[in-house]
Formats: C-alpha cells, sequence, structure tokens
C-alpha cells in the first residue's frame, strides 16, 4: 500500500515568505496582513488515494498516563511522599518542648529565600530518608524546615503550627503554599515556598521546592500543578521586623507591577522609574542619557549590576527586575552598585533565543524546545492547560497553552492553531 502523503501550511501570522514578512512590517496590526488570501491562512490535509482506499487509519501510539490521575502523562505530575515529623540529622531524641509563651526563632524573608537557593544552587537530591548537612531531610517539608530554620524536620502535617494564614493577594516571598491531605498524606500532600509573583495578573509564581530528582525554582501556576484548590498560604510567625522581615515595599512606594512591564520592547513609566532608583544606586555611569520609558540595554545592564551588587549570580542576576529586587530598590535596602561592576553585553535578537524551527513542535516530537516552550507559557500567564509541569514531549496541552497565547494577541482562524511559528515564538519571549 503506498503510504499516505501529508501536506501542511503553515498560518500567516507565523509565515516567514517574503510578502508575508513585508506584509506584517507595514501593517503589524492590520487584518490585512493575516488575511485570508494568503495560502497559508489555511490548513490543509491531503492524503493519497491509496490510504482511502484502504479505509484504515493509523493506530494512535497510546502514552502511558499516570493510573491515579487519567489524563495526566506518567511521569509529569510531581511525586513528592514525605518523612514524619523528626529531629534533626533523623537521630536522638527530641529537645524539651518550648516553654509557654516562648516564641519561635527569628529570621527575615531575605534569609528564607538565601537558604532556599542555597538548597537550589546546590542541586540536593530529594530524599524523604536522607539528610543534608545541615541536618534538614531531604524532602519538600524538609526543605521548608530548613528555610524557616525551624529545631526540627517537621511534615505537612505540621508545618501550619508555625506559620498564619494569609490570602492568595497577600502572599509575599518566604510565604509557603501547603497542601495536607490527612485522609492519605503520601497522596498529594507537599509544600513549597513562595518566591514572588511573575508578573502583573498572579497568575504563576515563582516556586522554590524540593521534589524529585533535586531541589529547584521554577515558574509554577498558582497554586500549584495539581490539586491546586487544595493548598493553603501560610506566613512564618518568627519574622523579625526591620529589613527583609515587613512587606516589600514601604506605605508611599510603588507596589513592583510585574515582570512584564520590563525587558526589550518595554515603554513605561515604571521603565523610568526602575533607571532612576538605580541611579541613586550607583548605576549612573551605564546611562548616556535618560533614564526614560524605553527598555534599553543600559537598563538591562544597570539592573544586573545592582543584582551582582547583592551576591546573586545565574538566572538571578538576569538584568530583569524580579519582584525581590524591586523591594530592594523601592526600600533603599541591599548593597549598593561598587565602582566597575558591568552589566553583560547587548544580547542578540533583543534577548530572544533562536527560533529552532517547526520540525521541534511536530506531533511526536520530544526535545528541550518543547520545556522552553511550556516554561515560558507558564511564565506569561498560559499554563493553565498543563496538569503537571511542562515536559519535554509535545502533546495538548502546549498546543492549546500556545493557542491561548496566540488569541491574546488578537489572531483567530488558522493564525491561532496552537503551534508556534517564528512569530509567535518572537512575542512570547519578547
Amino acid at each position: 500500500m503506498t503510504t499516505p502523503v501529508f501536506e501542511e501550511f503553515d498560518p500567516a501570522s507565523d509565515c516567514d515568505c517574503p510578502g508575508c514578512v513585508h506584509w506584517r512590517r507595514v501593517l503589524p496590526h492590520s487584518a490585512a496582513g493575516r488575511g485570508s488570501g494568503h495560502p497559508a491562512a489555511h490548513r490543509a490535509l491531503v492524503v493519497a488515494a491509496a490510504a482511502l482506499v484502504a479505509g484504515q487509519a493509523a493506530p494512535a501510539v497510546a502514552t502511558p498516563h499516570a493510573a491515579h490521575r487519567p489524563g495526566v502523562v506518567a511521569g509529569e505530575e510531581p511525586d513528592s511522599p514525605q518523612g514524619d515529623k523528626g529531629p534533626l540529622h533523623g537521630a536522638g531524641v527530641w529537645p524539651a518542648k518550648p516553654a509557654a509563651g516562648e516564641k519561635v526563632p527569628k529570621t527575615t524573608r531575605a534569609e528564607i529565600i538565601k537558604r532556599a537557593k542555597k538548597w537550589v544552587e546546590a542541586k540536593v537530591p530529594y530524599s524523604m530518608s536522607r539528610y543534608w548537612s545541615d541536618g534538614y531531610r531531604q524532602d519538600c517539608s524538609g526543605f521548608v524546615s530548613m528555610a524557616w530554620k525551624l529545631p526540627g524536620n517537621e511534615w505537612t502535617g505540621s508545618l501550619d503550627q508555625y506559620g498564619v494564614r494569609v490570602s492568595k493577594d497577600g502572599l509575599l516571598p518566604g510565604d509557603i503554599l501547603l497542601f495536607h491531605n490527612p485522609a492519605n498524606p503520601e497522596n498529594g500532600s507537599h509544600v513549597v515556598i513562595f518566591g514572588g509573583w511573575t508578573d502583573y495578573t498572579h497568575t504563576s509564581y515563582i516556586a522554590y521546592e524540593s521534589t524529585r530528582p533535586f531541589a529547584r525554582k521554577r515558574a509554577t501556576p498558582y497554586a500549584y500543578w495539581s490539586h491546586s484548590d487544595r493548598y493553603l498560604a501560610y506566613r512564618y510567625k518568627g519574622l523579625a521586623s526591620g529589613a527583609g522581615g515587613g512587606k516589600p515595599s514601604a506605605p508611599d512606594a510603588t507596589p513592583y507591577p510585574g515582570v512584564a512591564y520590563f525587558g526589550p520592547g518595554a515603554n513605561n513609566k515604571y521603565v523610568t522609574e526602575l533607571g532612576r532608583m538605580l541611579v541613586k544606586r550607583g548605576a549612573g555611569r551605564f546611562y548616556s542619557s535618560g533614564p526614560g520609558p524605553r527598555w534599553t540595554d543600559a537598563d538591562t545592564r544597570a539592573t544586573q549590576a545592582f543584582q551582582r551588587a547583592q551576591g546573586w549570580s545565574g538566572a538571578d542576576a538576569d538584568g530583569l527586575p524580579g519582584q525581590e529586587t524591586w523591594a530592594l530598590l523601592v526600600n533603599g535596602r541591599g548593597k549598593d552598585i561598587t565602582a566597575g561592576a558591568a552589566g553583560p553585553a547587548a544580547p542578540s535578537s533583543h534577548g530572544v533565543p533562536g527560533y529552532p524551527g517547526r520540525a521541534m513542535f511536530r506531533p511526536g516530537a520530544d526535545n528541550k524546545y518543547v520545556t522552553q516552550l511550556g516554561r515560558q507559557l507558564v511564565k506569561k500567564g498560559f499554563g493553565k492547560h498543563y496538569p503537571a509541569e511542562p515536559g519535554p514531549r509535545w502533546g495538548e496541552a502546549h498546543r492549546r497553552g500556545v493557542e491561548a497565547f496566540q488569541r491574546s494577541q488578537g489572531w483567530r482562524g488558522g493564525a491561532a492553531d496552537g503551534h508556534p511559528g517564528p512569530e509567535t515564538w518572537r512575542r512570547l519571549f519578547a
């Protein structure tokens, strides 16, 4: 039997032929540039006659699913059973209980996040039976016990006694999101540290957590990938007053607007305010003029110099202000930029990673670019279709997330088919 022949046309919004490139350039917001006259506005599937005569369809490849959650691809859902409440290092006798009225150990938000980052940077392996060099158990509740600097290893059934309930709108870095399943603690129970919202929509946040294979920091849809409606927010009772212990901004300070207001292409008052705050902290030499409302490489370099002055590195010093960077600036806290500090060289393609090609996002694709795409969708607030953390295998959750993003750009029909082309990729990462 002759092998069926498939022919596929991509939507006009992502077509990179000379004609479409021209019309997108001269009419970037016009429907004319995406009109139905272009053949790429339609998706056609042509099947050879021999296949039709045979009257048989190729069987779909079965994808293994988690037995307890139909529809969730096996291996994608975080699986984090935990040990019981116990002392440090897992040996010895519990110390005497604190006297009535005695306060829990004091710490600050900055210290909580700093300790969490230390485990993430060390890639502490997940284990509910092993203990890290600091004495804390290497599971999700041991991770929070460590970050909160508790006297022993707690579990999800006991962490709440060290905190006070807060609302979603009241969440601040260092707080936790906790789900304890009393009927079956190992079925879904989990806890993560809230590291700040990814943008003003408050649909996703930075989560610090211990889960297989090791401690990590990741953009996560609120409240979590699974059992989202059962997570409760808590604030540590022992937060010290002063630096890092209170709210991240002073009463009259501008609240953090969200990461969407910064980066290549941004043009708003918050960019100006950021630049002025950075100049006060020693970043004046990065600006030949301004600061102004349009984001430039000077803003990137100045922001990264300030982040590096705090001792941050890697993704924590990427030149884009997150909630923690903003809080230090508006409150006048943290370390000033020292002489000689420098930011990065100008990023290529305006900071947008190179589009890997359409072949990376076909049905059956399994590669790092699919994971990269999924994580960016979550970060931008389009992660509600993922029942678990985005993985490298292209699936329906990826397609629906891309389609939702494309529709948010005003695209319709074949231009919003859920398959990322170069224009979708550029806008998503810009």
